[in-house]
């Protein structure tokens, strides 16, 4: 596993103990064949698409109903310009939006003290 793989991993446990509702989403493209042979090229996801998405519900109160994306880095990774527009795209619609690089950046976030739009 990737050292931001692991991150990855150990943010989702968190966030499922705090019974926050996540998940993984994936992005990226796979060339495909058929059983002809034939091959065809499949995008999942889309470019600048956090690493998690989700909706803070009750178990954030000052957060509730609204949405969540979590880009997750290595210690030395940076995010890409489509990354950062989509988490500010997220937190201009009131959103929780940030880049975690630990379970611990998590938690700081879900806990900072938040007006209420």
């Amino acid at each position: 596993m990737t050292p931001e793989g692991a991150v990855l991993a150990a943010i989702l446990e968190y966030l499922a103990i705090r019974q926050v509702f996540a998940w993984r989403v994936n992005t990226g493209a796979v060339k495909l064949a058929d059983k002809t042979g034939k091959t065809r090229f499949v995008r999942f996801g889309f470019p600048g698409c956090s690493d998690i998405i989700g909706v803070i519900g009750s178990e954030i109160p000052a957060w509730e109903g609204r949405p969540l994306a979590i880009e997750v880095k290595s210690p030395t990774g940076k995010a890409t310009e489509e990354q950062l527009i989509f988490l500010a795209e997220i937190a201009k619609r009131g959103g929780l939006a940030f880049i975690a690089r630990s379970v611990e950046d998590v938690e700081r976030e879900l806990t900072k003290p938040r007006r209420r739009i």
